[in-house]
């Protein structure tokens, strides 16, 4: 919520921007239910990140072994 605040962005674009910076990511799925969702998620692919802010977000950010496909 910090990241997006200072940027003055909802939660969601810098959501979205952290995922998509990942380079295992190939694209993210998104879907919405309103048009702003899908506002927010195009909005989101020109909110790059610096690597202060991406520090912030995966602080607390623990990596879980994938189970399953």
């Amino acid at each position: 919520a910090e990241v997006a605040e200072a940027r003055g962005v909802p939660r969601a674009q810098v959501a979205l921007a952290w995922v998509s910076r990942n380079p295992v990511v190939t694209a993210p799925i998104v879907g919405g239910t309103k048009a702003s969702h899908i506002e927010d998620a195009v909005a989101s692919l020109d909110l790059e990140l610096t690597d202060d802010e991406v520090s912030r977000l995966e602080e607390h950010y623990v990596p879980h072994a994938v189970v399953g496909y």
